[in-house]
């Protein structure tokens, strides 16, 4: 039987395009197994859906000072020497990544032991722990066109971003016995992040009155953003995440205002809904959120406004502008070209195991 790890792990925007890959490559004949963290969020979505994990030591990657800085190296020295041992208990044909921190290590140990790796990068500018791993990358797939020149040469190929096909599945009267929301007004959703965004929890909240005048909302808010005092407020549901119901949820909402992390705004286009991107700030990020925002907002996916500008008025108008044009919105994302990310993906890691060699970098052509 035919073997790949998957790896890649920090946020849910670092697993869940390798989930969406799970049933393509099960069909296709492979045994899977997944390498993450210790205790992120991968490591209980990956268990959820009953892939053999292995969670192994991990250092964040900074480009600021941090005492963390002195330490973290350590741990990652420490991840370099588990995923060693991981593949040669293991023996898997190839690696897939997904990028984040965690990634880091076990790329660099299939490079060691001669395994092929292809890396997916969701952004459009890559971040740090992808740029450390692309020397021992066979290819790199991506989201955009324009990240290509940011990738190794000969080795890019753009796939765009695997999406769950159980998105596409979601059903509004599953939502609504879910939610215990009456639909009888129409469906916002809000999506913090599977961190959560304090910023942007705090913001929609404070405009509730306002805002259930006119919608039913329905607020991921991220791990340990709830707000109890909420509860029971009419016409407003909260949750941390959601996994099996997100599919019910999307297809009850019409429009949707979201961080904009590469691989949710790519669902958001493949859904067709209508949205308000407000992306991370330059201050929290190495500004990657918005880049990718003003690429879709440039393309007439969705209305952008930078936290740095936010203010609850413009906040308003931007949903009240959005609401009254949402068709023109779902017209551009109706006539942009979708990718087969998952088939692309698929199929370019059988190439890569049929070669049956290992491409060193500066080797491989697209």
């Amino acid at each position: 039987m035919k073997k790949i790890l998957l790896t890649g792990g920090g946020t849910a925007g670092h697993v869940t395009p390798n989930i969406a890959l799970i049933p393509q490559l099960k069909e296709a004949g492979y045994k899977i197994y997944y390498v993450g963290s210790y205790e992120g969020i991968e490591k209980t979505l990956i268990q959820d859906i009953g892939i053999p994990y292995a969670g192994i030591s991990s250092g964040k990657l900074r480009r600021y000072i941090d005492l963390k800085n002195m330490s973290d190296p350590f741990r990652v020295l420490k991840g370099y020497g588990q995923a060693r041992r991981l593949l040669r208990k293991l023996k898997p044909d190839i690696v897939f990544s997904k990028g984040g921190y965690v990634s880091v290590p076990v790329v660099l140990a299939a490079k060691h032991k001669h395994i092929p790796v292809i890396i997916h990068e969701s952004d459009l500018t890559p971040g740090l722990a992808n740029k450390i791993a692309f020397p021992a990358a066979s290819w790199v797939c991506c989201n955009f066109p324009e990240t290509i020149p940011y990738l190794p040469e000969g080795r890019a190929i753009l796939s765009g971003s695997p999406i769950r096909k159980e998105l596409f599945e979601g059903s509004p009267a599953r939502a609504k016995e879910f939610t215990g929301l009456t639909g009888n007004k129409p469906t916002l959703l809000v999506i913090g992040g599977s961190l959560g965004s304090a910023f942007l929890n705090q913001t929609v909240r404070s405009l509730l009155p306002e805002l259930l005048a006119h919608f039913q909302i329905i607020h991921l808010c991220g791990k340990g953003h709830l707000d109890p005092s909420l509860d029971g407020t009419e016409g407003y549901r909260q949750y941390e995440y959601l996994g099996k119901e997100l599919p019910d949820v999307m297809a009850l909402s019409e429009i949707v205002i979201s961080r904009a992390g590469a691989n949710s705004i790519c669902e958001l286009l493949a859904l067709h809904k209508p949205n308000i991107l407000i992306p991370l700030s330059k201050a929290a990020s190495r500004g990657d959120q918005i880049l990718n925002a003003r690429s879709f907002e440039k393309q007439g996916f969705s209305v952008v406004i930078e936290e740095d500008e936010m203010t609850d008025e413009k906040l308003l108008t931007a949903i009240r502008s959005l609401w009254e044009n949402k068709q023109s919105y779902i017209d551009a994302m109706s006539q942009s070209a979708q990718l087969d990310a998952i088939s692309t993906i698929v199929e370019l890691i059988e190439k890569t195991i049929g070669t049956g060699e290992e491409k060193d970098a500066g080797t491989g052509n697209a």
